[in-house]
């Protein structure tokens, strides 16, 4: 959300010079609402999944997209052998709880950030039942004057809200939420984590 997939670049780039081939989806909340994003995800996912084995990565809404996508995926449809979720929250956020109500909030992410502000919606997307990683960023600010208080976080959502007992790995990483994408540490721990899972 506000982000493209040029965020991926370091990501991609490292994939790529692992031989793993790479795909993105680009969107903008202002513009389209999260059913007409998430069914361009699903075709995308399903035309993947026909060329072989694949594994998903999503950054903050991407993630939350990724998991309401796999939930509704057809039969038909060869299921990821992995999921990364970086820095996506699984419950409501409260940052967005707190922007909801401001214009230029709703102007910018539309119907996506009133989801992600929505205990209600958010609850109605699926836990994973695939293999799930999540990447956490801790690089927030803490302190009274700090949304999150004492909590670690990074800058945009706390650990508290990226955390499910489905997912099967939670890795720590001393990075901003924007940055997740863009941090060639998160690119070395997704390649580690997918060669010790295939």
């Amino acid at each position: 959300m506000g982000r493209t997939p040029l965020s991926g670049v370091p990501l991609l780039f490292q994939c790529r010079k692992n031989g793993i081939s790479t795909s993105t989806l680009g969107y903008t909340t202002a513009l389209h609402d999260f059913a007409s994003i998430s069914d361009r995800l699903s075709k995308r996912v399903a035309d993947i999944a026909s060329q072989g084995d694949y594994v998903l990565v999503g950054h903050s809404l991407g993630g939350v997209l990724i998991r309401s996508v796999i939930s509704d995926l057809s039969a038909t449809v060869t299921l990821p052998k992995h999921v990364f979720l970086l820095g996506s929250p699984i419950a409501a956020s409260r940052m967005a709880k707190k922007l909801q109500q401001q214009w230029l909030y709703r102007l910018l992410t539309g119907d996506c950030g009133q989801l992600l502000a929505s205990d209600e919606r958010m609850a109605r997307i699926a836990a994973l039942t695939i293999p799930t990683t999540s990447i956490v960023g801790i690089k927030g600010i803490n302190g009274k004057y700090s949304p999150f208080f004492d909590e670690l976080n990074d800058g945009v959502v706390a650990v508290s809200e990226l955390a499910a007992d489905w997912i099967g790995k939670e890795i720590r990483v001393p990075v901003m939420h924007t940055l997740l994408p863009a941090s060639r540490l998160v690119a070395d721990l997704v390649l580690k984590n997918l060669k010790e899972t295939t």
